[in-house]
């Protein structure tokens, strides 16, 4: 008879399994590491680790699209999943190393914005915590995962967002996943008209995937061509002649239009710009033309191609040289007469009076295109207005001085912060640069486009028109 009082010896421990390697967490932790240690746009950064990934043979389109939902869903939600993970953990968020947090990040949009199961989303994120941390960082993060899985999205806003009544913009930036000075200043530049429906339906299309649109470059392509046989591959526009826009999970770089750069790709806000810009009524030569913020070459081609069927010639200067050559790139081919210079707007290196059309796409917050640099939101500060208000009223005042008497000057920026829009070019007319102008009314230059305004500038919005938010000022010169 055995005695009971003995005990078995210890089982050895059953070997530890070692994670496989998961390409699409591990490739979606590596952009947002990207984004977070270089300060890198995910835009930029993705796209090259999805080629090497599929060259490689780890990716197939399914798995791509997969990736790619997971890194820039990851990032438009950051601030509500921060909240939700600091609900979940003893200790502030500064003090949870950042690749730490990436990881839950991650495991938090799979569970509170995807369909992904809650158990597999748990799983697959611990998993890729042990695959490129720890042992003991992937129990953290099964522990905190586990407290997340709770609820639902809906169930974790109520627990973290204050209700509406009581803090308007608080609780839309936890909902809405935009930082507070974002929401009070989107919310302001609505107009004092707009309610509670207008600013949470503009935080929403902030939150949306933007369509891919194509430009058909005058000339050179037709929408036609783009929209490929049947119409399979792309939709005509909304508003620009010269727009296309691509069927969901097409790839550009397929369209022979595009490869061979006679379009591009180019959100319709800043061809309307372009349009516009080109067709403001003019008395007088027409010949000259500049692009005086030419980087990274997109509205510079199209008003290339635009004044070639002219018989003008435009100037396309940036102030970078490494942007320079993206603006020579988008040039090439162009049938008319053109100019790429390396040139800082603020120190011309052209005579006053010298062109009859002036472009200023100014370097701004990029408020206007959160939809598509969703990290954007969250780098961004409320001080960057004033770093940016002197190179941008610089830039105007200069341009009008580029223009002949006569001449039209566009201002076009993509934010619609007032600060960056409007009071710029008020300031500017009232300075001792202006050098004589007039307001154009921009409105009869977008033809079809609705809720416009009172004008006679114009602001694009992306749940109006479904463009990003350009705004757009047009200037005759005077004197």
């Amino acid at each position: 008879m055995s005695d009971p009082t003995r005990r078995r010896p210890p089982r050895p421990p059953a070997p530890r399994r070692r994670p496989r390697k998961d390409p699409v967490r591990v490739l979606a932790f590596e952009a947002l590491r990207a984004v977070d240690e270089r300060d890198a746009y995910a835009n930029l950064v993705l796209p090259p680790l999805l080629r090497r990934a599929r060259d490689a043979g780890e990716l197939d389109a399914r798995d791509a699209a997969f990736a790619t939902e997971l890194v820039y869903g990851t990032l438009r939600r950051q601030g509500t999943y921060d909240a939700v993970i600091a609900a979940c953990v003893d200790r502030p968020l500064r003090e949870v190393d950042p690749p730490v947090l990436d990881v839950l990040s991650l495991g938090a949009h799979q569970l509170l914005g995807t369909r992904t199961p809650p158990h597999a989303a748990v799983s697959a994120s611990v998993d890729l915590a042990r695959f490129v941390l720890s042992d003991g960082r992937a129990k953290f993060v099964n522990a905190v995962l586990r407290r997340i899985a709770a609820h639902d999205l809906d169930g974790w806003l109520t627990r973290v967002a204050p209700p509406f009544e009581d803090d308007p913009v608080e609780h839309l930036s936890l909902v809405h996943a935009h930082p507070r000075w974002i929401v009070s200043a989107l919310w302001d530049a609505l107009g004092p008209r707009a309610g509670r429906e207008e600013i949470e339906a503009l935080l929403a299309a902030d939150n949306e995937r933007p369509e891919v649109t194509l430009v058909a470059r005058p000339g050179r392509s037709t929408v036609e061509e783009l929209l490929g046989p049947d119409g399979q591959q792309a939709r005509p526009g909304h508003w620009s002649p010269y727009a296309a826009r691509f069927t969901e999970g097409g790839e550009p770089g397929a369209v022979p239009a595009v490869r061979e750069g006679r379009a591009g790709v180019q959100d319709e806000g800043s061809q309307l710009v372009a349009l516009a810009l080109a067709n403001a009524p003019l008395a007088g030569g027409d010949a000259r033309w500049l692009d005086g913020c030419a980087g990274p070459g997109g509205k510079a081609a199209l008003l290339a191609a635009l004044a070639a069927g002219r018989g003008a010639a435009l100037v396309a200067a940036e102030k970078q040289q490494h942007r320079a050559r993206l603006v020579a790139r988008a040039l090439a081919g162009n049938p008319g007469p053109y100019q790429v210079v390396t040139a800082d707007g603020t120190r011309p290196a052209w005579r006053p009076g010298t062109f009859d059309r002036v472009l200023v796409d100014v370097p701004c917050t990029g408020l206007g295109a959160l939809r598509r640099r969703p990290e954007a939101r969250w780098r961004r500060r409320p001080e960057d207005l004033d770093g940016f208000a002197p190179l941008q009223r610089a830039l105007l005042a200069e341009a009008l001085d580029a223009a002949r008497p006569g001449g039209v000057v566009g201002y076009a920026t993509c934010s619609p912060h007032p600060a960056e829009t409007r009071a710029v070019v008020e300031d500017v007319l009232r300075g001792p640069r202006a050098g004589g102008a007039e307001w154009i009314d921009a409105r009869p230059l977008l033809p079809g486009v609705p809720a416009l305004g009172e004008g006679p500038d114009v602001q694009l919005w992306p749940h109006r028109h479904g463009t990003d938010a350009m705004y757009l000022a047009l200037l005759r010169r005077t004197g």
